[in-house]
């Protein structure tokens, strides 16, 4: 409504409730005088003034007692017409109920057609109160988690999924990712599930079947696995041909003695092949391996000794590598993915730094939320990277600087296999970097991976 219009609809408002107090002005005057007259005529001017003034008293409680029947159960009463001050009143109550009619019907609508569009989805939907109660749910949740309505409208939702990782994914809090479980229905069928919150306190229920997901990425990682297996064979055979080949081109007196170069190159492309096919087969491995144990303490100083060594072989002498390794603290989980971790981290670290680069390693605790936590951390001085790269860094065949890491020998496969390494620990990596200062790569390892030779020590 425009201005205008606003000033116009304030003065009338104004206008009617001068008009409405003056009906009442009218009806006190009446009766006042009224009273007064009746009384004179019978010599008691005073009595009938009072019995005038008591029968306006009676007429406003009359309409006060209405108001209050109206105000308990407005849908039944109604309202008597009345001028004056309560005319104004019941107008604007009524009013005020229609207001409240219209934004019902229309919120009624609004959830009809939630409501309808979510019974559609394919995903379940299922809407929880703050306090861990069903209100509502769709067809989808019904036949992804054998939900029945209206019988488990009410229940608590820990009660009808009762896994303990969804368990543990309630009681977390930590809504920001969502948790795999299998189907309660049958255990052949996986489930995503995700809690949403939204409104004052409620969250939504987001069920998902992720089973054929599953199925075509188990395919896809037994491909791999096979073709890199299968490809081993043959790249062996080519490999042994081309070494006897390149150690004949290597006499000047040889028939192949002007192919040195080309089956140097042959050579090298080789090599970068069978590179290429092992992390494969590792990542195959790391992705249908289960989660590392925690029943043996693993020697991280000696891991990251040998890593070190590897990585200084790799530099040929032109960086210079500096270590912090608190040999006390040990890590339960698996050596062999362990060592692919601190592998990967150094020689990415050696491929993206300059010459005369240097390269920090630091093994050690660190304390968050009163407790200490194992944290592996490899500081680079190389080209940086972009922070919208970043996030992107663990994807498979991902490169900062394509040409650079294939001159290198990199295959784009490391990082990723950082990643599913760290997954198996329920550890995270954090990356800070920017372009031209180098980058710092962290491992977060959880508390309960811990296990420290000093503390053993003082309780012996």
């Amino acid at each position: 409504m425009s201005s205008p219009e606003v000033e116009d609809n304030r003065r009338t408002l104004a206008s009617d409730m001068r008009r409405a107090w003056l009906v009442e002005l009218r009806r006190l005057v009446l009766a006042i005088g009224g009273g007064w007259l009746a009384g004179y005529l019978f010599a008691a001017p005073h009595l009938g003034m009072a019995v005038g003034l008591l029968v306006l008293v009676s007429y406003h409680f009359r309409l006060l007692y209405l108001l209050a029947r109206w105000s308990l159960n407005p849908q039944r009463v109604e309202l008597p017409e009345s001028g004056g001050v309560w005319g104004e009143i019941f107008e604007g109550l009524y009013a005020t109920q229609r207001r409240a009619r219209q934004r019902k019907r229309k919120l009624a609508s609004i959830l009809a057609e939630f409501q309808a569009s979510t019974a559609a989805l394919p995903d379940g939907a299922i809407v929880v109160t703050p306090r861990g109660h069903i209100a509502w749910f769709n067809t989808a949740a019904q036949g992804l988690l054998g939900l029945r309505s209206p019988q488990d409208i009410g229940a608590r939702i820990n009660n009808l999924i009762r896994h303990p990782g969804f368990q543990r994914y309630v009681e977390q809090g930590d809504f920001s990712k969502d948790v795999q479980l299998p189907s309660p229905l049958n255990a052949q069928y996986t489930l995503n599930l995700r809690l949403i919150p939204y409104g004052n306190g409620q969250r939504l229920l987001i069920v998902r079947d992720v089973s054929e997901h599953q199925r075509l990425d188990r395919m896809r990682r037994d491909f791999v696995a096979n073709a890199s297996h299968e490809l081993r064979t043959p790249l062996t055979v080519l490999s042994g041909y081309i070494e006897m080949m390149h150690g004949e081109a290597g006499r000047s007196d040889s028939a192949l003695a002007s192919w040195g170069a080309p089956l140097g190159e042959m050579r090298g492309q080789l090599g970068r092949m069978e590179h290429l096919i092992g992390d494969l087969l590792k990542l195959a491995r790391l992705e249908s391996d289960t989660p590392a144990p925690r029943n043996e303490p693993i020697d991280m100083a000696k891991l990251l000794h040998d890593a070190l060594r590897q990585a200084e072989t790799l530099s040929r002498g032109v960086h210079r590598f500096e270590s912090e390794i608190d040999a006390d603290v040990l890590l339960y989980g698996r050596e062999s993915e362990l060592q692919s971790i601190a592998i990967n981290l150094l020689s990415n670290a050696v491929r993206y730094s300059p010459d005369g680069g240097t390269i920090q390693v630091e093994w050690r605790t660190a304390r968050a939320s009163g407790s200490d936590y194992p944290l592996l951390r490899v500081k680079d001085s190389g080209i940086g990277i972009e922070a919208d790269a970043i996030p992107r860094l663990t994807e498979r065949f991902f490169r900062v600087d394509v040409g650079r890491s294939r001159a290198t020998g990199g295959t784009g496969l490391g990082l990723a296999i950082v990643k599913h390494a760290l997954e198996h620990h329920e550890a995270e990596l954090t990356v800070e970097s920017e372009p031209g200062e180098g980058s710092v790569f962290v491992c977060h390892f959880p508390a309960y991976r811990l296990h420290q030779v000093r503390q053993q020590r003082r309780a012996g």
